[in-house]
Order: structure tokens, then sequence, then C-alpha cells
């Protein structure tokens, strides 16, 4: 009887193995099924964050087209418009002079030199005690640069610093400063009383210095003789110093104040300047 009971026991457990067996394979099978489930959700979220970046990628980059758009507007208008004109845009929409702004910022990142630094270290060789008039100021980079008094004007004033108004028309006294700065500034057709503004408040021997985009004087692009402007600015009461055309985007031009000046008014011929009109990136 003994025998016959070991011999069942030996007999029923390979079923005992067989359902541990079982069991154990039933486990590693729900593990798998759980880490591919894990597997699939982690490629699906993946997939959406790939899918979220891809779509602010393009969001970015339509409001990049919408703003340089913008600024190309913008800048066509004030290179075709007086400066009374521009004055007046911008007053009727103050938002679209912040908007011109971050535009130029923009472009002016892909110039692999500032004209408003070579200016910045041309005062700096020079004395402080310089008055200067900074016509067309932007941010007042000028003015945050130099120890130099600098009164800086544009179209409209978004730092107490700044004085919004008419280039052609300032509260400046005549006589009354010793250097006057262009820089990119030159855009309203009506750009020769800018420049008979600064011949008026400018003192004797004053300094006048022109930045400008290097395409606008240049006859072979359809540009204007830089002689043609440098003629007609010293018809005005200037006097010709230096150019330079070094730099690859841009020109400056330095001339001094006369002296002695004849008061009586003369007719100057004074050419057209070709606009600045900025491509599309």
């Amino acid at each position: 009887m003994k025998e016959e009971d070991r011999s069942n026991r030996k007999r029923k457990r390979p079923r005992h193995r067989k359902a541990r067996t079982q069991k154990s394979s039933s486990n590693r099978k729900d593990t798998d099924d759980h880490q591919v489930q894990v597997s699939k959700k982690i490629d699906s979220d993946e997939e959406i964050s790939k899918g979220a970046s891809r779509s602010s990628a393009f969001l970015d980059k339509m409001r990049a087209r919408l703003s340089g758009g913008h600024f190309r507007m913008i800048n066509e208008k004030l290179y075709t418009c007086t400066g009374s004109e521009a004055l007046n845009y911008f007053k009727e929409d103050p938002t679209l002079f912040n908007m011109y702004h971050t535009g130029y910022q923009e472009q002016m990142s892909h110039w692999p030199e500032q004209p408003i630094n070579i200016i910045i270290k041309w005062l700096k060789d020079r004395s402080p005690s310089l008055l200067v008039a900074d016509f067309g100021c932007g941010d007042a980079r000028l003015a945050r640069n130099v120890k130099n008094k600098v009164f800086s004007f544009d179209l409209v004033s978004n730092d107490p610093s700044v004085i919004a108004c008419d280039m052609s028309n300032t509260p400046l006294d005549s006589l009354s400063i010793d250097v006057a700065v262009f820089c990119l500034s030159l855009m309203g057709t009506n750009f020769p009383s800018y420049l008979q503004e600064a011949h008026r408040v400018l003192k004797p021997s004053g300094w006048l210095l022109i930045a400008e985009v290097k395409s606008r004087f240049d006859p072979n692009t359809g540009g204007t003789d830089p002689d043609t402007v440098s003629k007609a600015i010293c018809e005005l009461g200037f006097t010709y110093v230096s150019k330079d055309f070094s730099n690859k985007m841009f020109i400056l031009l330095y001339f001094k104040k006369k002296e002695k000046h004849s008061s009586k008014k003369r007719e100057i011929e004074w050419p057209e300047l070709k606009p600045c009109l900025y491509k599309r990136r």
C-alpha cells in the first residue's frame, strides 16, 4: 500500500511542475505584453512631441515671414514719403514703429559690421564735451555708448531720452551742436530738408557724419554717384573731408560746416536717392 502511494505521488509531481511552468509562462507573456504597450506609448508620446515641435517651428516660421513682410512694407513706405507724412503714419499707429525696428534689427544682425559702432568709436576718439545730434536715432544706441551729451531724434519716442519729431524741424537752437549724425536715416523723399536742419543747428566747423547703405550710392546698381551727393551737400555750406567705402554693406561720408557761408539762398540740385528695399529672405 505504501509503495502504491509513493508511486501515485511520483506520477502527480510532473503535473505540478507543468502547472508551475504554465503559470510562469503566462506571467512572462503578461510582462512582455506590458512592455510592448509601454514601448508603444513611448513611441506615441515621442511622435506627439515631434509633431508639436514641428507645428511650433512652422508657426514660428510663419510669424517670422509675417513680421518680415510687415517690415518690408513699412520700410518701403518710409523711403517713399516725406518726413511729416511718416510722422503722421506712426502717430496713427505707434505699434508700427516697434514692428519696423524689430525687422530692422533682424536685418542688421546679418551685417558683419554695424555703422553705428564706427561712429561710436569716432566719437570716443574725440572730446566728450562735443554736443551731438543723432537724427533718426532708433533705439538711441549712440547716446548710451558715448560720454557726450547726445540729443536723440526719431519719429516715435519709446524712451524718455528720445525726442519724437520730424527731423526737418527739431527743437534745437541754431549754431548749438558740434556733431550731426545720420546713421541709415536719410530715408524720406525730402531728405535734403534734414541736411538743411543739420546745417542750421551745427556750429561753424561742426561735423556732419553720414552712414548709408552702399547700394544707394552705387551707380552700377542704380544708385546715386556719391560725388553728386557730396557736391550738393557742399553747396549747402559744408566742406568735404573724407569718405570710407571699405565696408561691404555701407559707406561713411564726413563733412565739416564752413566757417563762413553766404546767407544768400541758392538753388541746389539735389540728386534722388535710391530707396533701400530689402529682399525677402
